[in-house]
C-alpha cells in the first residue's frame, strides 16, 4: 500500500470528526436576549417560535433545492459538443 492509500481512511476519519463537533460549537453562539426571552416564555409562545424558525428555514431551502436541480438539468443545453469556434460556425 502507498503512503497515500493509507492516509485517505484516517483523513476521511478526521474530516467526520470536525463535521460532527463544528455544530457543537454552533449552538454556542446564541444571543442573550432571545435565550433570556425563550426562557422566560410560556409553552404556546415556545411553540410559535418554534413554528416560526420552520417557517424561515423550509421555503428557502426548497428555494434552493429547486434552483440547484434546474441548473442541474440545464447544464448542457448551450453545449453542442464542440469547443472550437470554427466547428461550431462562428468562425470565417
Amino acid at each position: 500500500m502507498t503512503a497515500q492509500r493509507c492516509l485517505r481512511p484516517i483523513l476521511l476519519a478526521l474530516l467526520t470528526v470536525i463535521v460532527l463537533v463544528l455544530p457543537l460549537q454552533a449552538f454556542a453562539q446564541s444571543c442573550a436576549l432571545c435565550y433570556t426571552q425563550a426562557a422566560s416564555a410560556t409553552q404556546r409562545f415556545i411553540a410559535a417560535l418554534r413554528s416560526g424558525i420552520l417557517i424561515l428555514i423550509i421555503p428557502p431551502m426548497f428555494m434552493s433545492i429547486g434552483i440547484t436541480l434546474l441548473a442541474y438539468r440545464k447544464r448542457n443545453q448551450f453545449n453542442d459538443g464542440s469547443d472550437t469556434p470554427i466547428e461550431s460556425g462562428w468562425g470565417l
